[in-house]
């Protein structure tokens, strides 16, 4: 259950003051319109234009655990008693951060700083394109309607996703009308033209720019599948594609290139996130793609975003053998009257059956779902299976733990020494995933907890501490340098120019150092008023501006020690494969380090950072007895958080505050705004 009242650590980090005036409370905290109204239905009569897109109730009703309340297909035995797990596509995804991405509270609070202070005179623009992913249904949706009434492509705005049918003459209850065929890709190129500019093949899909294919015909994995109650249903023939189980179905979205803006300029078009090119470029790449095979082939450690992400497999590593839908069938049901045919209806059992879990570790997001799900206008209830099976999201939160414990990061400490007055050891991360650590939005970040404790358990020194709202702090519980970015009173940002931060270390002896694993950027300098060249941005620049967290002001790369997964190639090899994709040089260049110095961790393509703890005894008030290292996730780092507070104002930014300052993590796998996801254990250190 969440706080009745704002935490008082959160006040602590983010008081009233940054809001420039009252806090929400719960009586007047923006709420997002229901999902009930989340319902766009297949018209009688063929699909058109206006069907192109429809929500996930019209699929709930095949291909969800409970869909006929008869039998329960698509389940598994939970060990809780009666309840099951639902495995189905549906159950899967509704509760997945892919389903909650339309309602994100961070995403909108993001757009809200982006389109009132970093960019606020392309504000269209930026709205267009972030909502292009994040509520890419929609968007493609209102310019296809445009486009049918002979108007432009438009942009779809921020105050279109509030859209709902009730009151009936609110202005947006008929956005959209049923019209003829559709120029269903037209749009899409002009997306590609301006956000993939000189890109071909793959690459052009970059920033979710891919394209449609007919409203009557939907791609799936399996080969023969039946057709009969989908056409029925829907007017949509499933067929199969092989291709939907491939990496770059997920790489469209997620190798996301944006322009740089400044001052009503377009200064350059850089990377803003690499998750799908940090895997085609890894040890885990499959050499692959539907345009072909790739420059180098397959890693020694093959497998596809799928392969981890949408598991076909139980908990317990068994392969997954199931229906794929929950239907009325010819044989399993009683005889009925003007039933179709067996071999029409009665579905086979198939083998490779993935989940639809879609899981990284943003189990900040998926908590603050559970917890204010009235707020989010999120379902408490999953009417397709009642209180039969396990909720979703909870099923969702353990797959996200699980992904944590097992599939993220691994953490050692080699064999402590004592000597000369100084207590060492050396730290090893190893990263088990199959792109980046952290990967995704730049905000996103990793950190190293070291701690020296006395035979009682109790805390002598340590590297990488946080307080209860997440912020690095030293053995005076002050933040550290890169925490905090604005005043309290929000007046000023503290020292832009300085680009305060943790720089990568190789070795730390202070308690007020911390090995962060991160992504910053620069925006460009400021010129307004100025005479003179453009500010140069790109891969390979030097910083000039302020650090920033508009996705459309990464200027320069300030610093990126992300840990890189393992078998990353070559700068040369890289750039081969960018080209065979249809991208240039630069998509190579985005995955080099930055700011690591001669770190041979960050060349050697192990995957791996090594860093030693060199310790004074001096600085210990008592005999140290073991040492412990563990990898912290943050989904939203302090700097993060302050900075959407103090850029953004009204609903979005309202919202979010609200959310951040109510949730109750007590107790939680994310207490203090940190989720664990490598663990040393206790060293001994010897006598």
């Amino acid at each position: 259950m969440p706080h009745t009242g704002y935490s008082g650590a959160f006040l602590d980090a983010f008081p009233h003051s940054l809001l420039g005036g009252a806090a929400p409370g719960w009586d007047n905290v923006p709420r997002m319109p229901s999902s009930s109204y989340d319902n766009v239905w297949m018209p009688a009569g063929p699909p058109d234009g206006h069907g192109q897109f429809l929500t996930s109730t019209q699929c709930l009703g095949c291909h969800s655990g409970g869909a006929t309340w008869r039998q329960y297909a698509m389940t598994l035995p939970s060990g809780e008693g009666s309840r099951f797990i639902d495995i189905s596509p549906y159950g899967t995804w509704v509760s997945s951060p892919m389903g909650l991405a339309g309602r994100d509270p961070f995403f909108f609070a993001q757009l809200a700083s982006e389109t009132q202070s970093f960019h606020p005179e392309e504000a269209a623009l930026v709205a267009d394109t972030c909502l292009g992913c994040h509520g890419v249904m929609g968007q493609r949706q209102h310019a296809i309607d445009r486009m049918l009434r002979g108007e432009d492509c438009g942009s779809f705005g921020r105050h279109l996703v509030d859209a709902a049918p009730w009151p009936a003459d609110n202005p947006l209850a008929a956005m959209a009308e049923a019209q003829a065929d559709a120029p269903r890709n037209a749009c899409v190129q002009a997306r590609r033209a301006q956000l993939n500019p000189g890109m071909t093949g793959f690459a052009a899909t970059f920033t979710g720019s891919f394209l449609l294919g007919p409203a009557d015909r939907l791609a799936g994995p399996y080969a023969a599948p039946k057709t009969w109650p989908m056409q029925k249903a829907l007017g949509i023939t499933p067929v199969h594609d092989p291709n939907i189980r491939e990496s770059e179905v997920c790489g469209t979205c997620h190798t996301i290139h944006l322009p740089v803006l400044h001052e009503g300029r377009t200064l350059a078009h850089v990377y803003e996130q690499t998750t799908y090119a940090e895997w085609a470029f890894s040890g885990y790449r499959t050499g692959t793609s539907p345009d072909g095979p790739l420059p180098e082939g397959a890693g020694p450690r093959a497998r596809s975003c799928q392969g981890c992400h949408m598991p076909d497999t139980d908990e317990a590593g068994r392969k997954l053998r199931t229906k794929i839908a929950s239907i009325q069938e010819y044989s399993s049901y009683p005889a009925t009257a003007f039933i179709a045919a067996p071999e029409e209806i009665d579905l086979p059992a198939r083998d490779g059956f993935a989940k639809h879990s879609l899981v990284g570790v943003n189990l900040f997001l998926t908590t603050l779902a559970q917890q204010f799900p009235e707020i989010l206008g999120l379902r408490s209830f999953d009417t397709t299976v009642g209180d039969h099976a396990i909720a979703p999201l909870l099923v969702t939160e353990k797959a996200m733990l699980q992904q944590a414990a097992d599939a993220t990061s691994k953490v050692t400490v080699a064999p402590p020494t004592v000597q000369d007055g100084r207590l060492r050891t050396e730290v090893q991360v190893s990263n088990l995933a199959g792109h980046s650590l952290p990967s995704g939005v730049g905000f996103r970040r990793a950190f190293l907890s070291f701690e020296v404790l006395d035979q009682n358990g109790a805390l002598l020194w340590a590297s990488g501490r946080t307080d209860a709202a997440g912020r690095l702090v030293d053995a005076a519980d002050r933040p550290l340098e890169g925490e905090v970015w604005w005043t309290d009173d929000r007046s000023a940002r503290t020292q832009p120019e300085a680009r305060l931060h943790q720089p990568h270390f190789q070795s730390i002896d202070r308690q007020d150092q911390a090995q962060v694993y991160q992504d910053l950027s620069a925006a460009p300098p400021r010129t307004a008023g100025q005479q003179g060249a453009a500010p140069q941005c790109g891969e390979g620049v030097v910083p000039a501006g302020p650090l920033t967290t508009s996705f459309l002001s990464l200027c320069a790369t300030v610093k990126d020690n992300r840990l890189p997964p393992h078998g990353l190639l070559p700068k040369a090899q890289r750039a081969a494969i960018a080209a065979a994709l249809g991208a240039g040089p630069d998509l190579a260049a985005a995955l080099d380090p930055v700011g690591v110095g001669d770190d041979p961790d960050y060349g050697d393509g192990q995957g791996r950072d090594r860093i030693v703890y060199d310790v004074p005894m001096s600085a210990l008030a008592g005999v140290p007895a073991t040492v412990r290292a563990r990898l912290y996730y943050q989904a939203t780092p302090s700097y993060y958080l302050q900075d959407r507070f103090c850029t953004a104002t009204g609903a979005d930014r309202d919202r979010l505050y609200f959310l951040a300052g109510h949730a109750n993590l007590d107790g939680t796998a994310i207490e203090d705004w940190k989720l664990a996801i490598g663990d040393s254990g206790r060293v001994t250190v010897p006598r």
